[in-house]
This record gives structure tokens, sequence and C-alpha cells, in this order.
């Protein structure tokens, strides 16, 4: 009697077990590495890179400080922007 508590315990929780793994191998995994790459990129801002922010301004860096980039959008203004706020860099 014990033995089918244990087996009917077993099978129940397989499933759960199952779509946990799915679940972090399709959705968490693939997260936390574009995640880590976001970072990297951010962290590997240099002057004359060309970046867009989460607003869409394309612009260039200036310099690259601890929490903000100085970015120029054209020959007259130059922003500060947070870290947070870039989405991509641009390649050329």
């Amino acid at each position: 009697m014990q033995s089918q508590a244990q087996g009917s315990l077993l099978t129940s929780l397989l499933p759960l077990v199952v779509l946990f793994a799915i679940f972090y191998f399709l959705i968490i995994r693939p997260q936390q590495k574009q995640a880590k790459d976001h970072k990297a990129m951010i962290e590997g801002l240099k002057k004359g890179d060309k970046i867009i922010t989460s607003g869409g301004l394309m612009a260039d860096v200036v310099k690259a400080e601890e929490d903000y980039v100085k970015a120029k959008l054209n020959d007259d203004t130059v922003v500060k922007v947070s870290k947070e706020f870039i989405a991509k860099k641009v390649e050329a």
C-alpha cells in the first residue's frame, strides 16, 4: 500500500517538474542570456559608438560615465542618457 502511494505521488508531480523544465529552458534561460548580452554591450560603449535609446533617438556617444552616457544628437545638442534607456548599439 505504501509503495502505491509513493508511485502515485511521483506520477502526480512528474508533469509539474516537466512543465517547470520546459518553462525554464524556453523562457527564463534565454531572457537571462539576453540581459547578460545587453549589460555587456552597455559596459562596452566608447566614444564614437552609435546608439539607439528606448525612445527611438539615434545618437553618437561622446563620453561613457558610470551611470550615464553623454550622447550627441546633432552638432549642437549633447544630452545625458541613463544607461538603463539605451536599447541597442548600431553597427555601421
